[in-house]
């Protein structure tokens, strides 16, 4: 198994095109091999400002769009339920695929961005796909320690895609 993106498109301003989901895997695949992640599924969704600010104040009860947000499949809360799989006649638990869990990438706020920070949307989008990521396995920005190195990780895998600002 390797590692890789399922996505989905559920807003309407900006179109999704196959060139994008290449760097983005490519994104992916770089930023498993610095992390010794090789193999996996991100579930990955591409919303509008009114949808990731329904899921933030939802979520995290903070009532405001935001850019992205992960949710870690690994990760276990106190009131979470055990995920079962079953497994169908002449298939192998093996056979499953390790969910990593989802990143939910806001557009509309993805272009906002770029445009304030003078740089392509391309860049904006691998920018929040890699920081997901990495909060998909753990990090976190909660101190200035922790968030050069998640800024220090994030910009080593876009400098290798040519993503840099």
């Amino acid at each position: 198994m390797s590692l890789e993106i399922v996505w989905d498109n559920e807003q309407e301003e900006y179109e999704i095109k196959d060139d994008l989901i290449a760097l983005l895997e490519s994104i992916l695949q770089k930023a498993g091999e610095a992390e010794g992640i090789d193999q996996g599924e991100v579930a990955l969704t591409f919303v509008d400002n009114t949808r990731i600010h329904e899921l933030n104040l939802e979520y995290r009860g903070i009532d405001r769009p935001t850019d992205v947000l992960s949710f870690a499949m690994n990760e276990s809360g106190e009131d979470e339920l055990d995920i079962i799989y079953e497994v169908e006649e002449g298939e192998a638990l093996e056979d499953v695929p390790d969910v990593l869990g989802d990143i939910i990438i806001s557009v509309t706020r993805a272009q906002e961005q770029a445009d304030e920070y003078g740089h392509s949307l391309e860049r904006e989008l691998g920018f929040l796909f890699v920081h997901g990521f990495l909060h998909l396995l753990g990090y976190d920005h909660q101190d200035e320690a922790s968030e050069a190195e998640m800024m220090s990780k994030q910009e080593n895998v876009l400098a290798q895609v040519g993503l840099t600002r």
